[in-house]
């Protein structure tokens, strides 16, 4: 496969052409792409200085530019030097105009304003890290969203996750021995789902774990059997409780948080009925 350049330039952080790149290019196989990375555009001087380095490792570029004087010297620059150029945003803000009936405002890294919803994540990062794997149980009634699963049932990374999305997570290891606290049972505002996983891949992903620890002991932690016994009593808690359950063995933390947004989604449109928040297993 031939390698390409690509080139990525923005006006702002780039996370959103990032984000954007990298899902286009999860629907090719293992494609050799050097990636050249331009955040924070925002001036004709800028601009110029990067020139050298598109012409030196031609390829496609990707922009995110608002101001129509730097788009259209980039664009030129493009066109000189025989490149094509995508502006990602376009197609979707030209609908957006036309539903919204106005135009948009042009404002480079406009989403990153520190505004309300930027001080709320902020607080949701906090609670979310103070809460993780089962410290601070007093305070679980202010979370948004609580998960519980056993030991490597990827509770933190998910819970990290959610919290860049705004959520306040907190986040409990069930384990056998130790029954949780019984706060856990009584919560009203939280919504709990269970993280669940197959005993064999469990036994795996433990297994580099206590490797990358340099710990080589046999334990009860790697024991199939053992583990096996644990994914039961948790699925049993589960299913006792009525807490909804996603089974994370082959989800990425991205698709495993998007079923938990999907189930706080389903929670928000539903009339209260009950108490109850659902049940069943994605």
């Amino acid at each position: 496969m031939q390698r390409m350049h690509l080139h990525l330039v923005s006006d702002s952080t780039g996370e959103t052409l990032e984000m954007i790149a990298k899902a286009a290019l999860a629907q090719f196989d293992d494609p050799d792409v050097v990636r050249h990375f331009w955040p924070m555009v925002r001036s004709r001087q800028h601009l110029d200085r990067i020139v050298p380095s598109l012409a030196a490792s031609p390829g496609l570029v990707l922009f995110t530019l608002v101001n129509p004087e730097t788009r259209a010297r980039l664009e030129e620059h493009c066109r000189q030097l025989g490149l094509p150029a995508v502006p990602v945003l376009d197609a979707v803000t030209a609908a957006l105009e036309a539903q919204l009936g106005e135009e948009a405002r042009g404002r480079p890294g406009r989403q990153h304003l520190m505004d309300e919803a930027y001080f709320r994540r902020v607080e949701a990062i906090h609670y979310t890290i103070a809460h993780d794997d089962g410290v601070g149980w007093e305070d679980w009634e202010e979370a948004d969203i609580l998960l519980a699963g056993v030991s490597r049932s990827s509770k933190t990374p998910t819970s990290i996750y959610l919290a860049n999305r705004g959520y306040k997570v907190a986040n409990i290891p069930l384990v056998m021995e130790s029954p949780p606290p019984p706060a856990l049972f009584g919560l009203r505002r939280p919504l709990v789902v269970g993280l669940t996983t197959a005993p064999e891949r469990l036994v795996q992903v433990r297994r580099n774990r206590l490797l990358s620890l340099n710990e080589g002991t046999e334990t009860s932690y790697v024991d199939g059997e053992k583990v096996r016994e644990e994914v039961q009593f948790a699925r049993r808690m589960f299913a006792d409780n009525g807490w909804p359950v996603i089974d994370v063995t082959r989800r990425s933390i991205e698709e495993t948080a998007a079923a938990v947004m999907r189930f706080m989604q389903e929670r928000t449109d539903r009339p209260v009925m009950g108490g109850e928040d659902g049940e069943g297993a994605i």
